[in-house]
């Protein structure tokens, strides 16, 4: 059994159902945005990221900026999204994306499905999941990915000769989170807890940011004067950053509803 897990919002609230944390109050709590910490300290969300296009330069010259781009005949075959939506939060991310770049919102992830349903049609949308050795072989040579994946692989890249360049679509700007919370009745609370404390902390946070993604306290770093330049390389611009709105779990559980029922018929089988 975990003594923490680090999971989709989708996942926390189904744990949360299920009684499975055991509540935890971080001492920095106070300094975490209300939308990334359950009300009842079940779980807290030490980071999260924004969705952006990732494009592998040595294969696509003309990288895609705008969801909007991906829809071009020149990415025929050549744009992956990160597994299934109804599975895999990431995946879930790009599609809700998607929606919010063709006229959905938060309540309305359907405009996002039909987008990806018209990539498929076109030939756009590759058949292959994206996993790093995918991404290393060539084979998804444009993914709908979490910003904060890239920066991970750059020494990778480098060996194996590749450019990626990364774009954050203004016409689809999502945030998602993943949360973090002590496993009820797990083997070792005390250090589940400690954890949960160190990576809220400063060293923690700006790990963090180091890695691409945008730690919870975020705002509070900037204040103090911690974020550099060089920590704000991997990340999105300013007015991206400010743009991030989190779905509430109703608004989650509504949009996974709507892909139960249509990602087969629309996307996955059609």
């Amino acid at each position: 059994m975990p003594d923490s897990v680090d999971v989709s919002p989708a996942i926390a609230q189904s744990m949360v159902d299920a009684g499975l944390f055991a509540p935890y109050t971080p001492t920095i709590a106070g300094q975490v945005p209300a939308g990334l910490q359950d009300p009842k300290h079940n779980w807290v969300a030490a980071y999260y990221g924004i969705m952006a296009i990732s494009t592998n330069t040595t294969i696509v010259k003309n990288a895609p900026k705008t969801f909007a781009d991906l829809k071009k005949p020149e990415y025929k075959g050549l744009v992956a999204l990160i597994g299934d939506p109804r599975e895999a939060g990431a995946a879930f991310a790009g599609v809700m994306a998607a929606s919010l770049a063709n006229g959905g919102s938060a309540d309305d992830i359907m405009p996002g499905v039909k987008f990806f349903a018209d990539l498929k049609k076109s030939g756009n949308l590759g058949a292959t999941d994206v996993t790093k050795a995918t991404v290393l072989s060539g084979e998804t040579p444009i993914a709908i990915d979490w910003s904060y994946n890239v920066p991970g692989l750059a020494a990778d890249l480098k060996a194996a000769g590749l450019t990626i360049e990364t774009n954050f679509p203004t016409d689809g700007v999502y945030g998602g989170f993943y949360a973090q919370g002590v496993v009820k009745n797990s083997p070792h609370q005390a250090c589940s807890k400690l954890w949960l404390e160190h990576i809220l902390s400063d060293e923690g946070a700006l790990g963090y940011l180091a890695g691409g993604a945008m730690p919870a306290r975020y705002a509070e770093l900037v204040k103090a004067g911690k974020v550099t330049a060089e920590l704000k390389k991997n990340l999105p611009p300013d007015n991206l950053i400010a743009q991030i709105k989190f779905l509430t779990p109703a608004q989650i559980a509504k949009a996974k509803d709507v892909l139960a029922a249509n990602w087969g018929p629309m996307v996955a089988d059609a």
